[in-house]
């Protein structure tokens, strides 16, 4: 996954504050949504978000 998707997939849970609601609007999973972020957190080597399951802070 490219940068810019997983970005655009964080500014979307930040703006949802709900994985599963930003998982239904990019037609993915919310395990891949995890992911994506997950995966620019370490890719730019910080936390982005404290989220319990499935929720975004």
């Amino acid at each position: 996954m490219n940068d810019y998707k997983a970005l655009r997939i964080f500014l979307l849970a930040a703006e949802k504050r709900n994985f599963a609601q930003v998982a239904r609007e990019l037609d993915m999973t919310p395990a891949a949504v995890t992911r994506a972020i997950a995966a620019l957190e370490t890719d730019l080597g910080v936390q982005l978000s404290s989220a319990p399951r499935g929720r975004f802070r």
